[in-house]
């Protein structure tokens, strides 16, 4: 492993928590709990190290970690912090090797937090990367599950440090069998899963996604007159309406944030209302009964003045927002990425059609 790599300071925090929320698609949880979990960690311990894959040896086993179940109930059941160590602990008896390095398992709110607390208090370094390049609901719906490479053995730990230790036939039970553990653990819990080693993370890594963030983050901070431009410039961004949020339906139910968002148009948008459908991630945005967005691609609403990123449990009645979308990665517009996750995973009758064919950049 190399040592001249980045580190990751509080100001990159800071800049990486916002990031997420921009690419999060409104899930992933509240970011705010993450950063100052990673906060005070990388205050005892020093930064966290940032490393591209190519820098661990080939053998290197690593883990992608976060939080599942309801980002609503983790606003209240804050994880202890120890988690991290307890997921590290369990995996290394039960495969018998080190874990070397973390990863987020999603770029997402809370999620693409919590790794570098964890990592920072096992002195570990995180991973320039993760199995989503967004934020999504569910366990199976990370890439290596698109190249066949197994979940398990996944450990799910809750903040009384018990823990559970998966073994299934497949991704798609993993997913079932813990999220029922979820819900009966009080809706959100932590868990590491996807344990591989460098050689086999290779192929279904999506690279460099956290110092994407970061610099997101750092592009809408540093901003002189207008954050979207910006963030177009860093991203790409298709905003499809400038508007108000006039009504919300939100609930927990089976260890998912779901609902709706109803958003007025104002300035130039007045007169339309677009409609944001959500199972923790936003799924799909709908106008006069038609489709204007749907996952892969990233919905997300942007706060109209500072364009962070809204999740999904911050949703409230009167913000003004945009409401933007960002091309998926490459990897979940292909057949079985959209058999994965493209909109009728999610139960619609609709077909992908990819954001840049329906709509043009702000730029």
């Amino acid at each position: 492993m190399t040592n001249d790599v980045p580190m990751l300071d509080e100001q990159d925090l800071v800049d990486l928590s916002v990031g997420c929320t921009v690419l999060a698609g409104g899930g992933g949880g509240d970011p705010r709990i993450g950063l100052l979990m990673a906060l005070n960690a990388v205050r005892r311990t020093g930064p966290v190290q940032l490393v591209d894959l190519t820098s661990l040896c080939l053998d290197d086993m690593l883990v992608s970690a976060g939080m599942i179940g309801a980002p609503t109930v983790m606003v209240e059941k804050i994880p202890n912090g120890n988690e991290g160590d307890v997921i590290r602990a369990a995996l290394e008896a039960r495969l018998g090797r080190p874990i070397v390095a973390l990863m987020p398992m999603e770029m997402g709110g809370l999620n693409g937090m919590l790794p570098v607390a964890w990592a920072a208090h096992a002195r570990l370094p995180l991973v320039d990367g993760d199995f989503m390049g967004r934020a999504f609901p569910e366990l199976q719906m990370c890439t290596p599950h698109l190249y066949d490479i197994p979940s398990w053995p996944a450990v799910v730990v809750d903040e009384r440090s018990q823990v559970l230790t998966f073994e299934p036939r497949d991704n798609v039970w993993l997913e079932r069998l813990a999220r029922t553990a979820v819900s009966a653990l009080g809706g959100c819990a932590c868990a590491g899963l996807y344990p591989m080693d460098a050689r086999t993370a290779a192929t279904p890594l999506l690279r460099g996604t956290v110092s994407k963030a970061v610099s997101i983050g750092r592009t809408i901070r540093t901003a002189i007159d207008d954050p979207f431009r910006a963030l177009d410039a860093q991203v790409g961004l298709y905003p499809l309406l400038t508007g108000k949020v006039i009504d919300v339906d939100r609930r927990t139910a089976g260890g998912f944030v779901q609902g709706s968002a109803i958003v007025e148009g104002i300035e130039e948008d007045a007169g339309r209302l677009v409609r944001i459908e959500f199972q923790n991630e936003n799924l799909v945005a709908m106008e006069d009964g038609e489709a204007l967005a749907t996952v892969p691609d990233i919905i997300t609403l942007l706060d109209r003045h500072s364009a962070h990123g809204i999740v999904t449990e911050h949703i409230r009645y009167g913000q003004r927002v945009v409401v933007g979308v960002f091309r998926a990665p490459d990897q979940w517009r292909s057949e079985r990425g959209l058999a994965t996750v493209g909109p009728r995973a999610f139960g619609y009758d609709l077909d992908y059609v990819p954001v840049e064919d329906r709509h043009a950049r702000v730029g």
